[in-house]
């Protein structure tokens, strides 16, 4: 408890809202830590609850006004319904003459981008409600019987979905086959199953529309006149829950760009001799969104991912969880690199390049390998009967395994699941800093403590104090060899380099002591090194995980700590035992 009293600045990650990390001390917000990444939906974490957390998107407009951006044709609509959520926001559709009663939205939605139309519905004076989602190619439809919630009449489709959420309501669902431009998004009443038109009077009750991207109905976001992305967008900053932690981390990664076009959705990668079954189990994302894969015996079951477009070693990854298949394989075209997964037990078999696996709980391991060197040429997934399977072995299996979220980054290690739709997906790099803060940074002596996780090679991975400049600053850093430094620079003349032992993608509690003439870094309990000359820089003013781009932060912060004093050797040790 003393080492908190004295501390003059305490980040534990916990409050945070758009742009800020609140500091636990001081509780003015002096403290706050600014956090900046950019506009993209690429981001993701593991939130409280375990699952992977993704941006929420609703791509209609006026999703629950009717009556303005829609067209209606034969029909009309009329607010003020009794709604399924209990409120009176559901609308009544209505035909007017004896035709094909539609409400249409138009929508410009480029060809091979997988999305998800849904809307809640509730069967009127009849009991049918077909949806249509227009192409300039073949139409993706299907027919829903609001009596119990089933569909036939479909089309063009990947899957449909219908959930009873009470009172006579169901959510329902089409997601749409890839294959075309989407020129609209369009509902019409039905009398009956097999009819084309419905009579004068016919009506159903509908509220709360959405178009998102993905295999599934993600929860609804209402719009008005644009489209709205909400959840972990633009600088909201990513404490991050994974490994089942009960407080979280700051999540810190560098730019990455997933070039597998479709992370979900396997139909457009060149399946060969294996069967898919899609939305047939509960995903890392807590929502049924995985893939069932199947093996047929014939030859080697595999899917082709991408053709690799630039130079650079890749690791490719996949969330994978057993059913019936024990054994699977990643592998790259062009550099012969591939790692066998046991994803029954959790454990990697025969590889020829830098594997791992990791486990995400609920039976779901996250695979990784990475290119020995050379760029690939194409990544697939396979099945093997065996740890020792050689890369692109025979497989005699006719069992089956789920996976999920396929990811090819360019890096010597996975980052956290960049999400694609149709085409590939960059997520821009974290920063969290905090300038004028002066009075909170020791200036003649003082100890910085870190609780972190720094992540394996990569880029620089970096904490500094400065003036904002390296004429003045207290850094240490992973860097070049990853071998781990602490640099002190006074009025643009090196202080102190001073080189330690510290693993990378090991959790470590480290303290830096400074002070004039008496430098030193303890981690994880013991002292790393020293250095007894050298004069602390001055208008130490700044506190920032990272600097500039490609001298990224890159790891998880599970606290981090500032004090005015340089602590005791004792104090320190203590401090990162």
């Amino acid at each position: 408890m003393s080492f908190f009293d004295d501390a003059s600045l305490v980040m534990i990650p916990s409050g945070y809202k758009d742009q800020k990390v609140y500091s636990v001390k001081p509780i003015d917000g002096t403290g706050d830590l600014v956090f900046s990444r950019g506009s993209d939906i690429e981001a993701t974490r593991v939130a409280s609850n375990g699952y992977i957390e993704k941006a929420k998107v609703n791509l209609l407009l006026q999703s629950n006004t009717f009556n303005t951006t829609w067209t209606t044709t034969d029909s009309s609509v009329t607010s003020g319904q009794a709604g399924y959520d209990g409120s009176s926001d559901a609308w009544k559709l209505q035909s007017t003459v004896l035709g094909r009663s539609t409400i249409e939205q138009s929508i410009s939605l480029g060809a091979d981008i997988v999305n998800t139309f849904s809307v809640y519905a509730k069967a009127g004076n009849v009991d049918f409600l077909k949806f249509i989602i227009v192409t300039t190619g073949s139409n993706s439809i299907v027919t829903f019987d609001l009596s119990d919630g089933s569909s036939t009449s479909t089309s063009n489709e990947i899957d449909v979905k219908s959930e009873s959420v009470g009172n006579d309501w169901y959510r329902l669902s089409l997601i749409a086959a890839p294959v075309s431009t989407i020129t609209s998004y369009k509902f019409e009443i039905r009398d009956s199953e097999g009819s084309a038109d419905s009579d004068v009077g016919s009506y159903i009750y509908i509220q709360d529309a959405q178009l998102n991207y993905g295999l599934v109905a993600q929860d609804y976001v209402e719009t008005t006149t644009t489209s709205v992305v909400s959840g972990i967008t633009n600088d909201m900053p990513r404490l991050d829950f994974s490994g089942g932690a009960s407080c979280p981390s700051l999540l810190l990664e560098p730019s990455r760009t997933n070039v597998i076009e479709h992370s979900e959705y396997l139909g457009e990668h060149g399946i060969s001799n294996v069967s898919v079954s899609y939305n047939n189990a509960t995903s890392p994302e807590g929502v049924q969104n995985a893939t069932l894969v199947t093996g047929d015996a014939v030859i080697a079951t595999k899917v082709v991912n991408f053709n690799s477009a630039s130079n650079g070693a890749y690791t490719i990854s996949v969330f994978a969880k057993y059913n019936s298949h024990q054994w699977i394989q990643l592998g790259m075209g062009g550099v012969a690199t591939y790692a066998n997964f046991d994803i029954q037990n959790g454990v990697v078999g025969g590889t020829n390049g830098t594997s791992d696996i990791e486990d995400y709980g609920n039976g779901w391991y996250r695979c990784s390998v990475q290119t020995i060197t050379g760029t690939p040429i194409s990544h697939f997934i396979g099945m093997v009967d065996s740890s020792s399977a050689a890369r692109l072995a025979v497989s005699s299996s006719t069992d089956s395994f789920w996976a999920y979220g396929m990811q090819s980054e360019i890096g010597s290690y996975p980052t956290s699941l960049i999400p694609t739709y149709g085409t590939s997906a960059t997520r821009t790099a974290d920063y969290a800093s905090k300038t004028g803060i002066s009075s909170l940074i020791g200036q003649t002596e003082g100890t910085i403590f870190l609780d972190i996780k720094p992540f394996n090679t990569g880029p620089n991975v970096s904490l500094r104090l400065s003036d904002g400049t390296n004429n003045n600053r207290i850094t240490f850093e992973w860097s070049g060899a990853k071998v781990p430094y602490l640099v002190v620079s006074s009025g643009g003349a090196l202080q102190v380099y001073q080189s330690v032992t510290c693993a990378l993608n090991t959790q470590h509690k480290i303290a830096i002591g400074y002070k004039a003439n008496d430098f030193v870094i303890y981690i994880d309990g013991v002292l790393a090194g020293s250095d007894t000359s050298g004069s602390v820089p001055s208008s130490l003013s700044q506190f920032r995980f990272g600097e500039t781009a490609g001298f990224d932060f890159n790891g998880e912060v599970n606290q981090a700590l500032l004090f005015k004093t340089r602590l005791s050797n004792a104090d320190l040790a203590t401090l990162t035992a």
